[in-house]
């Protein structure tokens, strides 16, 4: 399959969100200016991200709501449960832990660790904190295919690296910090002071 753009695969990622709610409304077909006007983009860019992946909709008619929805959560993987393993149990790590959008696209947090004695054994929505000293026994009985890192820097890479080598192949990165990973190894930085200044440069320079 071709490579496809990030920003393609975060589009339809929206497109998704917005063609669920239209379903919810009960309707059925759909425009791609609509979907366009509600992303903050172009029908013509609609059209082409769709197309990476295949024919959609009828001329004059635009799309199916409920055939497109199938379709986009097919395409984004959304058809199974993912397991996933959270790695830091503060104040970040609790918010994610609460969020309850993760359970309904599938991915379900099966296990928390952190190394502050204090924090571990303390309940956490379901679950308990275990001790970062237990992660490879864990994940070896029970496997995830995400991490999620919410340590601090200095702390990262030497549990990206555990992970790893316990076979997972996909880590959400909340430290600030730039991880070191093997080619077939996806990892998503999220930089909240990076998302900041982007921010404060439109706001400067509206």
């Amino acid at each position: 399959m071709r490579k496809i753009a990030e920003s393609t695969v975060r589009r339809l990622s929206l497109y998704l969100r917005f063609l669920e709610e239209f379903e919810e409304q009960g309707i059925e077909t759909v425009s791609s200016e609509a979907l366009a006007a509600r992303g903050g983009t172009t029908s013509a860019q609609v059209r082409k991200d769709l197309s990476f992946f295949g024919s959609f909709g009828k001329r004059g008619l635009g799309y199916g709501v409920p055939e497109l929805v199938r379709k986009l959560r097919e395409i984004l993987g959304l058809g199974r449960t993912y397991r996933v393993a959270m790695i830091g149990a503060g104040k970040i790590g609790s918010a994610l832990v609460q969020y309850r959008g993760f359970k309904q696209r599938g991915f379900e947090i099966a296990a928390i660790f952190d190394s502050d004695p204090a924090k571990v054994g303390k309940a956490w929505n379901g679950l308990t904190v275990k001790d970062a000293r237990e992660l490879e026994a864990e994940l070896r009985r029970q496997p995830v295919e995400i991490a999620v890192i919410v340590t601090p820097a200095e702390a990262a890479q030497a549990v990206t690296d555990r992970c790893i080598g316990l076979g997972v192949k996909a880590i959400l990165n909340f430290a600030p910090v730039q991880l070191v990973v093997p080619d077939d190894v996806v990892v998503k930085t999220v930089n909240l002071a990076l998302e900041l200044e982007t921010l404060s440069y439109a706001l400067t320079n509206r």
